[in-house]
């Protein structure tokens, strides 16, 4: 990977963004893409959009969600421990014992306690321990103390940052989804500089927010962009690890490519023109199904006003929703160009109309 690209990669995941707080990842984004877009606007629900050609009448909308999962501080009791919520999806055995950051006043590190193994009844044992049974420890020893360094509302994050590990593949905290950040914006760079976009066709890079807890950011930004075609970019499940059904959930490996979703919230010409434009330039790619909506920005795309011609890509990424997501870093490039091909591909007067083609 370009040393460039990698830096803004490390920037974003490491920069703290929970759904509603994503202002830090956003002006990551602004920094990297001003250079290369001809105009970068920021809408009122803090979506960010780098555009190339934004006079053109065709448009393509490409998103990739920018916030991640983390905690709000929802209580702070008298001997000075904080109480906290979820935002977006927890699988509640993994905060336990976790070193988190809060950021407040400043950022205040923490770590996340609950009654310790040797004082828990044989029943509570064997239950799924509960977000209500834990707690942020920040060593204070009051409410008053603890006042003065955080307030009620502040976000909190896991202390993970991006590390590389073996090979081509890495881990970090916050993969899903500002990876789909990353990818969005390279597939705009791709395009500024190596050319092949018809004039007269306009591409808005959208780092979108609140993906995680309902797909906000994408209904609000599809709507004043009114694309007529888009492509949205998020992880999904690799199925290439033990105890996991392949006749169950399929088949996705990392490090062989993207994934291009089959199905309702795929348009059939788009989902033709990407891999068509895949197998001209050589880019890999995995076959990936889905029966209905999908649960990523695509389905709120899709569904904008009149429709959107969508097309839904993936990245293979392992352990989900925890602080150590894996990826492959080539499967995050070959995204981007398989993102910037389909672009190329796109005349102003491409018809996205579904219909059977010999």
């Amino acid at each position: 990977m370009r040393a460039e690209s990698l830096e803004f990669l490390k920037a974003i995941v490491n920069v703290p963004s929970p759904s509603g707080f994503e202002e830090r990842a956003a002006e990551v984004y602004r920094n990297y893409t001003k250079s290369f877009a001809d105009e970068v606007k920021t809408d009122v629900h803090g979506n960010v959009a780098a555009i190339i050609n934004p006079k053109a009448e065709m448009k393509i909308m490409l998103a990739g969600h920018m916030d991640e999962i983390g905690f709000l501080i929802h209580y702070i009791s008298d001997d000075g421990l904080l109480y906290f919520s979820t935002i977006g999806g927890h699988d509640t055995t993994v905060p336990i014992g976790q070193q988190v950051w809060i950021h407040g006043k400043q950022r205040i590190p923490g770590i996340i306690g609950r009654k310790a193994i040797h004082l828990l009844k044989d029943e509570e044992r064997k239950k799924k321990p509960e977000i209500e049974d834990m707690w942020i420890d920040i060593g204070a020893s009051s409410r008053e103390e603890v006042e003065k360094l955080v307030e009620l509302g502040d976000p909190v994050t896991y202390q993970y940052e991006f590390q590389m590990l073996q090979g081509d593949r890495a881990s970090a905290r916050g993969f899903d989804n500002k990876m789909g950040s990353f990818v969005v914006a390279e597939a705009l760079r791709l395009l500024k500089e190596d050319g092949g976009l018809d004039p007269n066709v306009g591409v808005y890079a959208v780092a979108t927010v609140q993906e995680e807890i309902g797909l906000r950011g994408a209904k609000t930004s599809s709507y004043w962009i009114n694309a007529q075609s888009g492509l949205a970019v998020d992880v999904n499940h690799s199925i290439d690890y033990p105890g996991v059904s392949k006749t169950k959930y399929g088949q996705l490996d990392i490090g062989k490519g993207p994934s291009v979703t089959r199905g309702a919230n795929a348009n059939p010409i788009v989902l033709k023109m990407i891999r068509e434009a895949c197998e001209a330039e050589g880019i890999p790619y995995q076959m990936d199904v889905a029966g209905g909506g999908t649960s990523m920005d695509g389905n709120a795309m899709q569904l904008n006003r009149a429709g959107m011609a969508v097309g839904i890509t993936g990245v293979p990424l392992r352990y989900m929703h925890t602080p150590v997501e894996l990826i492959s870093l080539t499967d995050i490039e070959n995204c981007a160009k398989l993102m910037a091909a389909y672009c190329r591909s796109v005349r102003p007067d491409t018809d996205f109309t579904p219909r059977v083609l010999l």
